[in-house]
């Protein structure tokens, strides 16, 4: 049924029940601004809830105690330190999905965006600033914790939904007031709420005949030639969006040399996985080929029971970059015959 078809059933619905001309068309405008974006009509919460499954005593639990629908854990950041996880229950995880993919995931995004993005990716990202003179990286300090629930309200409210229907959304999303990590919706979300940071970014970069690509809080601009004071002029702009830039992490390369973005090296005129990530993977295979898996293990102190299949998982990404890396193709065979046969070992003892 098509969008047209869907909003006169509602025009004959409302006369059905007699519902007087001026609430019509109230109610049809509301429906129709919903329809152009293609997104899902919501009149109120016993609405919503209907359509996610749950009971408004549900949906009202996860509004006003929203930290009993979490369980939270710590991951150790590469750069030192820990990044706590918010991870939803299923209940919860179920709701925030039914969102992302009737609501967020219809919404267009700027091209320049990478993160999360659909047919985007790390390599899109870093392919744009291959081999460029000059490239200025910057850091949106806590990108996620840093955007307010009422920012997310106001999202909702733009795209049409009642502002009780738009905190209804933002509660589900949020949590502590803010996005939080381990939702599937917040990194949608964050990059519909930099839409106008990156459209702002990137209308300033072409003014100077420069590159601008933004990946979740990962900023990189490139070209010829950055403008002095131009990192001044780029703060302003992401501050006056609310964000904060991280300092410590902005950089700036005006020579050749060793360049990463987004975990990928682009100071030549080819894509490369870091030099220095291969080196260590690569050292640590030779090992498991000389010694053997088990003893490799037992020498390291591995006690990881996923060990192979995180290997692999890295020789993938070695791969997904540099697809004609025959060491890695060899490396990544070899332990799929390691997990394989580890495998068999498993299924005839038990």
């Amino acid at each position: 049924m098509d969008n047209r078809q869907i909003f006169e059933n509602w025009k004959t619905f409302f006369i059905s029940k007699g519902l007087n001309k001026e609430y019509q068309e109230s109610y049809l405008s509301y429906i129709d601004k919903l329809l152009s974006k293609n997104i899902p009509i919501i009149f109120e919460i016993e609405h919503l809830s209907l359509l996610l499954g749950r009971t408004t005593k549900y949906l009202n639990s996860v509004t006003f105690s929203p930290e009993s629908h979490y369980r939270e854990f710590k991951m150790k950041k590469r750069s030192g330190g820990f990044r706590t996880i918010d991870v939803p229950y299923p209940a919860l995880l179920e709701c925030q999905y039914w969102i992302y993919k009737n609501i967020l995931s219809k919404i267009k995004l700027n091209y320049c965006a990478h993160g999360f993005a659909k047919k985007k990716s790390i390599i899109t990202n870093s392919k744009i600033h291959l081999n460029q003179p000059e490239l200025l990286k910057i850091d949106l300090e806590n990108f996620f914790p840093s955007i307010s629930k009422d920012r997310v309200i106001a999202l909702f409210h733009r795209l049409g939904y009642s502002t009780e229907v738009s905190f209804y959304l933002a509660s589900i999303c949020c949590l502590n007031k803010c996005l939080p990590q381990g939702a599937p919706t917040s990194p949608a979300l964050s990059n519909i709420i930099s839409i106008k940071l990156d459209n702002r970014l990137l209308a300033f970069a072409k003014k100077f005949d420069l590159k601008y690509t933004r990946y979740a809080d990962d900023l990189a601009i490139s070209g010829e030639k950055l403008p002095t004071k131009f990192i001044d002029y780029i703060t302003k702009i992401i501050d006056n969006e609310g964000f904060k830039v991280n300092t410590s992490k902005t950089k700036l390369y005006n020579r050749k040399g060793k360049r990463i973005l987004t975990g990928v090296s682009i100071g030549t005129d080819r894509l490369r996985a870091p030099k220095e990530y291969k080196k260590k993977l690569f050292q640590e295979l030779y090992y498991i080929n000389k010694h053997g898996l088990s003893s490799h293990m037992t020498k390291m102190k591995i006690r990881l029971p996923y060990y192979v299949n995180s290997l692999i998982g890295k020789l993938n990404y070695v791969l997904s970059i540099e697809p004609e890396n025959e060491k890695a193709k060899e490396y990544r065979k070899q332990l799929k015959e390691i997990e394989k046969a580890h495998s068999h070992n498993k299924l005839t003892i038990s």
